[in-house]
């Protein structure tokens, strides 16, 4: 029996998103997560960006398990991409499961994975590894933390949480079951590290009930809430709400609509039938008497809420009175989508309400006394801070040595960056791997550096130029002058005005690199692009891209 641990992040250390984790005994092997990551503007074209499987080809190793701790895109979202390349049986709870389940049929993956649920307190086997699974409070139904014993000892996992003493769907963190299992001597503890700036201890879901509750109460017209779709707790209070305001309720959204249904079907979410109601319904009630639950929260562009705050909506039309609660946190990136739809909102006349004024939302991660309480808790003998931002891991690892852990015991990991663990050290353990996030780009795998992305924005930034060189297939010698095609590069006026000279210059260019008899059109090509990069650099500051193309008659 192997007597090393080996860690190895495959994402979500050192960024929000795409968290993936692989423990290690010898050849064999769990993950723990497998999730994707939204593409910004810095990724033009690409709406998705997932993990880096190419350690997992290489190493071939026995992986006996993918344990998910909860049901949110960051967490499972990439998963169906690496069940395309190898079956892996596949753990979580219940409503992560079903989660996952909708995401396979749509990948055509269902009928090939071994989908397996689990419940609170289940143990399971996968190779050497014995999993516990913890209930924890968290912004989802369902999600879970995970206690691994491994022949070298006791791993902790906590996944996304928070200590929430009044839940709204009363799922508390199990923080009596880390005490035991502190108790019993835990290797090692790996946590959430989202909030670990944020001092104090993190405000509890039911917190937001009396400012939403106040919010329903003044709105003369529509009441319209957008959340993530799987954010199931703050679905329930909404509905709550809408019933005792005397409000029937819409949904908005393919995503919030599957996940309703769903959480209904399961148990999750309680309400009568009677109580939804659907957008004609919505459009003959007096306004007074609806609530809409969207998605959108984000600025999604094809959201049901951009597509009301952008008049696009065919039967739900907003006007003045109506309010809007934005009730989630802007995720850093996605500020500027947030503030276009906001002002369209404002437009349509709605008045919009969002936590910086409002209480309606609260964080689903611990604060900087639940992080510590935690490690309190557990009192791990080495420890790894995982899902954040650098600064949150540096910030982390800092509590860590507050609570006890000792300073060589507590090590910072960034992506791609193995640990070796043993009963009595740890270690980084080799060179950096090459965890590359890869795009998804329609039906194409592309690194993130991949020149594809690279042109992308390159395009974007400062258009490109498209230069015509047609040769006499005899003499060799230039016919007529260059055409050019530009887009994005300047307006016509200003191209009008600079390419008499751009002529000259590449006239100057062809005529030197044509003097050899043996010149070649490629040689010509980059001679041109060249040229065309120094003048234009120089008139204009840009540096588009320049595609020279010579063709003979």
């Amino acid at each position: 029996m192997n007597k090393s641990l080996k860690i190895v992040p495959l994402g979500g250390l050192g960024e929000i998103g795409m968290n993936m984790m692989v423990l290690e005994c010898g050849r064999d092997a769990i993950i723990i997560d497998c999730g994707v990551m939204f593409a910004d503007a810095n990724v033009p074209g690409v709406n998705l960006i997932i993990p880096n499987f190419e350690y997992l080809r290489k190493t071939k190793l026995n992986i006996h398990a993918v344990i998910l701790t909860h049901g949110h895109e960051d967490h499972l979202g990439a998963l169906p991409f690496l069940l395309h390349e190898r079956p892996i049986p596949v753990y979580g709870s219940r409503f992560t499961t079903e989660l996952l389940k909708f995401k396979l049929t749509e990948f055509g993956l269902l009928d090939s994975t071994k989908v397996k649920t689990v419940r609170d307190a289940d143990r399971i086997s996968a190779g050497p590894f014995d999993i516990e699974f913890i209930r924890m409070s968290h912004s989802i139904s369902d999600a879970m933390g995970l206690a691994i014993r491994t022949p070298v000892g006791l791993v902790v996992h906590t996944g996304d949480f928070k200590i929430d003493p009044h839940p709204a769907d009363g799922r508390k963190t199990d923080l009596e079951r880390y005490r035991e299992l502190g108790k019993e001597g835990i290797l090692l503890l790996l946590s959430d590290s989202t909030n670990v700036e944020v001092p104090g201890k993190s405000m509890s879901e039911s917190s937001v009930r009396d400012g939403i509750d106040d919010l329903m109460k003044a709105t003369k017209g529509w009441f319209v809430l957008s959340s993530f779709a799987s954010h199931i707790p703050r679905v329930q209070q909404v509905i709550e709400l809408a019933m005792l305001n005397k409000r029937r309720v819409c949904v908005a959204g393919r995503t919030m609509v599957q996940n309703i249904n769903l959480a209904k079907r399961l148990g999750y979410l309680e309400f009568p039938e009677s109580l939804l109601i659907d957008f004609k319904q919505a459009t003959r009630l007096p306004r007074h008497k609806v609530a809409i639950v969207s998605t959108g929260s984000q600025g999604e562009t094809r959201s049901a809420l951009a597509k009301m705050a952008l008049s696009e909506h065919k039967e739900l039309i907003l006007e003045k009175g109506d309010s809007v609660v934005l009730s989630s946190r802007f995720i850093p990136g996605n500020e500027k989508s947030i503030y276009y739809i906001m002002n369209h909102l404002y437009r349509r006349g709605a008045e919009v309400f969002t936590n910086t004024g409002s209480d309606i939302h609260v964080s689903g991660h611990a604060y900087q006394e639940d992080l510590r309480e935690m490690l309190l808790a557990t009192k791990p003998q080495f420890f790894i801070p995982v899902h954040g931002e650098y600064r949150h891991l540096v910030k982390h690892v800092e509590l860590a040595h507050e609570c006890g852990v000792k300073k060589s015991h507590a090590v910072l990991l960034e992506n791609g960056e193995p640990a070796l663990v043993t009963k009595d050290k740890i270690t980084k353990q080799g060179a950096v791997l090459d965890v590359t996030k890869i795009a998804i780009d329609g039906l194409e795998y592309l690194p993130i550096n991949d020149n594809v992305i690279k042109n992308r924005r390159k395009l974007s930034d400062s258009g490109v130029l498209a230069i015509g060189l047609c040769f006499d297939g005899d003499s060799g010698e230039l016919v007529g002058n260059p055409t050019f095609k530009s887009k994005g590069l300047c307006d016509d006026e200003r191209m009008h005005e600079i390419l008499p000279k751009l002529t000259r210059h590449i006239l100057q260019t062809i005529d030197k690199a044509t003097r050899n008899s043996r010149f070649s059109y490629d040689d010509v090509e980059e001679e041109v692009r060249i040229t065309a990069r120094r003048f234009l650099v120089r008139e204009l500051d840009k540096k588009p891209i320049i595609l020279p193309m010579a063709t003979s008659m």
